[in-house]
């Protein structure tokens, strides 16, 4: 098995295992008592047992960064919501509908398109630190440009989850490749390293804190926004700065643009297809994000 196909079967694990931890958050959320707090749910196992599939889905991820590269793991991601399509339908007892299974068909056919064009060489597996800086600092300013206070609605804010997961992504490939090449960790300069990993945790959490904030307002819209900036943002690293580009020349160029927004579509139709109950929206949004 080559480098990209571990990397694509690990993120396949890995959707698996947000989606089974979203599920299974969802329904616990829903049936709690209304008013209780949610330091209750630390005492059922089945919430431990979600948090574990979480952590799994999140070392699952980072691996898969390892070996693949950005613009084929991180699409990949979407497929936590197609995973957890039938998953949620069945704990809830209800059938996949109509919408959910068009939007699972246009999400599998994008991505499969994506990976037939973007699976090619890549020059670079890491960035160089000052081109991570870079990205970093550029991405602070995006961010806070989606941030205004004036205007930054549910959708902007999401975009900016999205961004921030994505470039959180791109840095902690970063840091593992830096880690695990070169004679491992005792020939990496470890400033370097301590650096990459307080930007990874703090585009994480701000990834985390901004999703929270743009979920308030309803889940469908601003789900579908961060599932979708998350990759965009990630592929503009790989493709401008790691030299990860597309095969077939301007056909695959063509060919993954059209998978791109077919993806897209297949992620817009997946979050407004599956009722929700209103308690658990952000509990989800939180394991999928």
């Amino acid at each position: 098995m080559n480098a990209t196909a571990l990397a694509v079967a690990l993120s396949l694990a890995s959707a698996v295992a947000y989606a089974s931890a979203a599920v299974a958050q969802e329904r616990i959320v829903a049936r709690a008592r209304p008013g209780a707090p949610l330091l209750a749910l630390l005492g059922t196992g089945v919430w431990w047992a979600s948090t574990g599939l979480n952590l799994t889905g999140s070392l699952l991820h980072v691996v898969a960064l390892r070996y693949g590269p950005l613009t084929v793991v991180q699409p990949l991601g979407a497929l936590t919501l197609v995973v957890a399509v039938p998953l949620g339908a069945r704990a809830a007892r209800r059938r996949v509908g109509e919408t959910e299974w068009r939007g699972t068909a246009l999400t599998l056919l994008g991505l499969a398109a994506l990976l037939l064009t973007v699976s090619g060489p890549v020059r670079e597996r890491a960035l160089s630190p000052g081109s991570a800086l870079a990205v970093a600092g550029g991405a602070v300013v995006v961010l806070a440009a989606l941030c205004r206070p004036a205007d930054a609605s549910g959708l902007r804010r999401a975009a900016a989850s999205g961004v921030a997961s994505g470039v959180g992504s791109a840095l902690t490939q970063t840091m593992t490749v830096t880690l695990t090449r070169h004679g491992g960790p005792a020939a990496v300069a470890w400033g370097q390293t301590a650096l990459l990993g307080v930007l990874v945790a703090g585009f994480a959490v701000g990834g985390l804190l901004l999703a929270q904030s743009a979920y308030r307002g309803g889940l469908g819209a601003p789900l579908a926004t961060s599932t979708l900036a998350n990759p965009v943002a990630a592929a503009c690293i790989g493709l401008c700065l790691l030299g990860e580009g597309f095969q077939g020349g301007t056909l695959g160029v063509l060919l993954a643009g059209g998978g791109a927004l077919v993806a897209a579509r297949g992620v817009v139709l997946l979050t407004r297809g599956a009722p929700r109950p209103a308690p658990s929206g952000s509990t989800v949004a939180e394991a999928m994000a």
